[in-house]
């Protein structure tokens, strides 16, 4: 009997661990402050906030039981009883009036501070009600409280929030807590016993660092992983039967855009002509077809088709060259003085940079001359995007459910640390942005954010190209897996892996 003990004791292990692939090291893992893909995903399980999103994107509570408003100004959270920090210490009222205050200090630097620019005050009444009051009504007064609360009786002894070493041993109260961040990238999570809605049934989750998306590919033919995702490239020609055998394919609409943009203040891009003749020139069907084997959509503006933001007919810019050449040369534009420019991207994103070099031939059939230029992330980052010294950038925002036209759209987010990385200033958009901010009313918001589409697209600060599908794979003994507006993972504590 002993050696098949010995036998079923790593098959135990390896059935309660779930084995998940990690892009990039995590830099923060603390909701304040974690702004990279990586460290989003890893904070996503540790932390709570005070609501969510559930399986069809309505908001629904996490940490507060319930809430209430008591005026258009005024917002009351009930809170849980019994939630628990991972260190066992008790979650109050106490822990959410801190985490806004650490939020709005001058020692932390974070680019979600503008989601609260409109609270005046978040007090706790007691240790399970909390009051926020507002300077005036506000359409995101509920979703802005999806951010993680942080532990007050740890934070509040750090004089540094932006070097602690709490954002690499992060404690929360999520159901899982970090068990190990190695050197080398790998990150282990382990279920946390005490979570308030049931502890995961899953034991474990383990993130293998792989920065090569083909090494990851690799790992999911070998059965090495049990959730990965897949290029339209690898679903079309490079898996077989085995695969899909051992794998549920779970195709689903992006949340996510790549544009062309364009920096505003560069001379060139300010005449409207030269905007529109670039759009016109870049067949986006294309595109999709060559980068994705169709597995996308075309993109038509800045907010996510289907939500009460996006018009019911958007504006769609037809592939039209001839047009292009002479709105070029009506701008002054022609073979002997030709438009030329750099178009920059980042190096870890081979789809970005085959975009580019399509963008670079249709552009050249118009007459239009584009250098490209591809660095590393984060030298990318620092060098290029932050300073924004760029005249056209390729890169991608994400598609939320909840949008947030003021950080990418409005005039006041064209600063250092703010993401109007293209310089877009326009005066009744900054207006539609004001006015929907002012008001808890959604159906009045949808109305304002629909207008604010139609403007933005019509000003063309951005080529919008397009939102790719997501290809998620599932190992198929993973149960039960629902797949729904927000993705698989909403409901991954109730996995079971045999």
């Amino acid at each position: 009997m002993r050696p098949i003990f010995l036998l079923l004791i790593p098959f135990l292990l390896f059935s309660s661990t779930l084995h998940l692939s990690l892009g990039a090291n995590p830099s923060r893992i603390n909701p304040l402050l974690a702004t990279d893909s990586a460290s989003g995903e890893i904070t996503g399980w540790i932390f709570n906030g005070l609501v969510k999103f559930d399986k069809d994107g309505r908001i629904v509570g996490d940490l507060a039981e319930s809430w209430e408003f008591r005026s258009p100004t005024e917002l009351i959270f009930h809170l849980r009883r019994g939630v628990t920090w991972h260190d066992g210490e008790p979650f109050t009222a106490t822990d959410v009036a801190f985490t806004y205050r650490l939020l709005r200090s001058p020692k932390l630097f974070s680019p979600y501070t503008s989601d609260f620019r409109y609270v005046l005050d978040v007090k706790a009444l007691d240790a399970w009600t909390v009051r926020v009051v507002y300077k005036e009504p506000y359409y995101k007064a509920l979703s802005i409280w999806m951010m993680g609360i942080l532990p007050e009786h740890l934070w509040k002894s750090v004089d540094d929030p932006m070097t602690s070493v709490l954002n690499r041993k992060p404690v929360g109260t999520g159901p899982y807590r970090l068990e190990s961040l190695s050197t080398s990238g790998d990150a282990i999570l382990h279920a946390y016993e005490k979570y308030f809605e049931h502890p995961p049934n899953i034991e474990r989750i383990h993130y293998h660092f792989m920065p090569d998306p083909t090494t990851q590919f690799l790992m999911l033919k070998a059965h090495k992983l049990d959730v990965g995702s897949l290029t339209p490239l690898q679903v079309e020609k490079q898996i077989d039967e085995d695969f899909k055998r051992y794998y549920r394919i779970v195709t689903l609409p992006g949340h996510g855009y790549t544009y062309l943009g364009f920096n505003l203040k560069r001379k060139i891009f300010q005449d409207p002509r030269v905007r529109e003749a670039i759009d016109l020139a870049i067949d986006k069907k294309a595109l999709i077809d060559i980068l994705f084997f169709s597995h996308g959509k075309v993109c038509h503006g800045p907010f996510m088709p289907g939500t009460f933001a996006y018009p019911r007919k958007p504006l769609e810019t037809r592939y039209d060259p001839d047009r292009a050449k002479a709105l070029l040369a009506a701008a002054g534009y022609d073979a002997r003085h030709p438009l030329t420019f750099t178009i920059s991207t980042n190096a870890n994103n081979t789809t970005r940079l085959y975009a580019a070099q399509i963008i670079q031939y249709q552009l050249a059939q118009v007459g239009v001359k584009v250098k490209i230029r591809v660095m590393e992330w984060q030298a990318f980052l620092n060098t290029v995007v932050t300073p924004r010294r760029f005249d056209a950038i390729l890169l991608g925002w994400s598609l939320g459910l909840i949008p947030d036209a003021y950080a990418l759209w409005h005039s006041d987010s064209d600063k250092i640390g703010g993401f109007n990385l293209v310089g877009y200033h326009n005066l009744e958009v900054d207006r539609l942005i004001e006015e929907a901010e002012r008001t808890t009313d959604m159906a009045k918001v949808g109305r304002l954010y629909r207008k604010m589409f139609v403007e933005i697209v019509k000003d063309h600060p951005y080529i919008f190209l397009y939102i790719p599908d997501t290809i998620t794979v599932v190992n198929r003994a993973i149960h039960p897996i629902e797949p729904s507006v927000i993705g698989i993972m909403h409901n991954q504590i109730d996995w079971i892996k045999p």
